[in-house]
């Protein structure tokens, strides 16, 4: 018969490496939405060199908001499962390379977990816990 100690120590094991498959899945996604995302910006290439006009941005690209902290959340799931990411290496990863307003918000997000202590920085490179 288990401790109670034991008991928490294994649930805990187990709900670690449910977190952990869950944030590879989310990473694999995220992998995913960026290469939808490239194939659609070379599809919005193609229209505007064949019509010479600028392309529609698909219905669901179209005045979509995130909720408030949705960012700082993805940013914060991405740095978990893999640290040491710079800046720019975020940004590629996420597929929002070009995109200034993005590219800003990624800075923001970061200086906001930063600063409340969620994530480190060292060298330019994020990681996720306190400094210590």
């Amino acid at each position: 018969m288990d401790t109670f100690e034991q008991m928490i120590e294994k649930e805990r094991a187990r709900l670690g490496k449910l977190r952990d498959d869950l944030t590879a899945q989310q990473e694999e996604i995220y992998n995913q939405l960026a290469d939808i995302d490239k194939e659609l910006a070379a599809i919005e290439a193609y229209e505007r060199a064949k019509t010479g006009k600028p392309a529609r941005q698909p219905k669901a690209v179209r005045n979509t908001r995130v909720p408030r902290g949705a960012k700082r959340e993805e940013l914060l799931s991405l740095i978990e499962v893999t640290p040491n990411l710079t800046r720019g290496e975020i940004i590629e990863k996420l597929g929002i390379k070009g995109d200034k307003a993005q590219e800003q918000s990624i800075s923001n997000a970061l200086a906001t977990l930063k600063k409340a202590g969620i994530i480190t920085a060292k060298d330019g490179k994020y990681a996720v816990g306190k400094s210590g």
